[in-house]
């Protein structure tokens, strides 16, 4: 039985890269059949016309759109935002994943109102940190998408 059907369903609901760890657990079955699951979908998308793709990334496997469709991304999905929440999106995206707590004390206050709007527009994952006292804060694969960025540099202190 071939699981590319399973794994494209997968990474379609999940919208991120995932890794074959990941996928195995989502499918439930073994890392042998993930990976001849994504050799045969990734061959299929190839061979397709099609606006999407299936590609292996620093991050996991992804369904995502073709490079030479990003440009209707911005036309078709532009993003409004302020001068302070470009600011704090790139803070996180310079710094993250982040702490909300230093995330304020490097932006400021204003933060808690860029927070929910980067949320909101999908650029940003708020994840609830294990204390329960703040949140971690990264940018999310839409980010990437939108602004055309693979990689980006690190420069923590």
């Amino acid at each position: 039985m071939s699981y590319a059907a399973t794994i494209e369903a997968i990474l379609y609901l999940k919208g991120q890269p995932l890794s074959i760890a990941q996928i195995v657990d989502y499918a439930g079955c073994d890392r042998a059949a993930v990976e001849e699951g994504l050799i045969e979908l990734m061959a299929d998308y190839a061979h397709r016309n099609s606006a999407l793709e299936v590609a292996e990334t620093s991050d996991g496997y992804s369904l995502q759109l073709k490079a030479e469709f990003h440009s209707l991304v911005q036309t078709l999905i532009p993003v409004d935002l302020g001068v302070g929440a470009l600011r704090t999106l790139a803070a996180i995206a310079l710094k993250g994943p982040i702490s909300q707590t230093d995330l304020v004390e490097l932006r400021g206050s204003g933060t808690y109102q860029h927070v929910p709007e980067l949320v909101e527009k999908g650029f940003v994952r708020k994840r609830r940190q294990s204390d329960g006292r703040s949140y971690w804060l990264q940018v999310t694969n839409r980010f990437h998408q939108y602004f055309q960025i693979q990689q980006l540099p690190r420069f923590d202190e």
